[in-house]
């Protein structure tokens, strides 16, 4: 299968955590390799405010599977970094048995089912926090999320569990919902690695000005930014639907699902598939505002959309 975007961080680029950079050698030496994404972050937001020293307050579990190790946030998030990333209503969960088996079987579902998006999770995430609305708070949570300010990082719920955006919710939780909510923000951060790194959009694109591309099944949610996405955005989505509706074809056609996951996965399925080639034949009437090489991944994704 073809990728729109690259599955590897490339070397010496800024996204690479281990190249000769004073301050991410500072952190690789005193064994804070988990501050290391918030020392991107600083680079990235450029607020003066040194996010890498409040990381090194999180405590982490580590988590392995198939060779890859992520970090597992622990203790209080900071408020610089959460109100920087939006989760200023958002604490972290602790960690349980339950948790942690959940974690692993989603990602070990990800590694021996579908490796192609493992490598993608692996290359591209380092840090998970698991998080929950702290007590009072009254808004509906996120599911996952990631933020292109803080690299290698992705953010979730118990939410994940049950949820496959943007309609698809099972009153049964499931790894596998999990493991797709995992690969789903896995991916946006490779975009986001991508897109900053290598020159995308035309010059002058801003998303400010940006035309807007009428999202007709986010209506019901009433929140205009969901009804009328920019081009920016709807590359994005275009990028992780392809990922994700194979991942969930991969799924359906396997006999080890429940009849809620089976159900829950077609209905996703079925909704994904007119999503992503609207998505895909409004890119393409606005691809003036893509770069060469843009109109390029353009083409490739119009190749794997084409596919599904």
């Amino acid at each position: 299968m073809q990728t729109t975007i690259a599955t590897r961080v490339e070397a010496g680029s800024f996204f690479d955590l281990g190249r000769k950079d004073p301050a991410l050698i500072r952190l690789r030496e005193n064994g804070a390799e988990r501050a290391l994404p918030f020392a991107l972050m600083e680079r990235l937001v450029k607020s003066g405010t040194p996010y890498a020293e409040h990381a090194r307050a999180l405590h982490s579990d580590s988590v392995h599977v198939s060779g890859a190790g992520f970090d597992w946030f622990d203790g209080e998030l900071p408020g610089q970094i959460a109100d920087e990333i939006s989760l200023s209503d958002y604490e972290i969960v602790e960690h349980t048995d339950e948790r942690r088996a959940a974690l692993s079987l989603a990602l070990q579902r990800l590694a021996s089912v579908h490796p192609e998006g493992f490598a993608r999770v692996r290359e591209f995430v380092r840090g998970l926090l698991w998080v929950g609305l702290k007590p009072g708070v009254r808004a509906s949570s996120l599911t996952s999320s990631s933020d292109p300010a803080l690299p290698y990082v992705i953010v979730f719920s118990e939410k994940a569990r049950h949820h496959i955006p943007p309609n698809t919710v099972s009153p049964e939780p499931s790894p596998l919902f999990l493991a797709e909510n995992l690969l789903h923000e896995g991916t946006h951060q490779s975009i986001s690695f991508h897109v900053l790194t290598h020159q995308v959009f035309a010059d002058g694109y801003s998303s400010k000005t940006s035309p807007k591309i009428e999202i007709a099944w986010r209506a019901a949610q009433g929140v205009a930014r969901n009804q009328f996405w920019e081009v920016d955005r709807a590359f994005h989505a275009t990028c992780v639907y392809n990922q994700l509706l194979r991942f969930r074809r991969i799924e359906l056609d396997r006999d080890d699902l429940t009849a809620g996951e089976r159900a829950s996965f077609q209905a996703a399925y079925d909704e994904g598939l007119p999503a992503v080639r609207y998505l895909m034949d409004q890119l393409e009437v606005l691809g003036e505002h893509f770069t060469v090489h843009g109109q390029a991944l353009l083409a490739d994704l119009r190749h794997q959309t084409d596919q599904l």
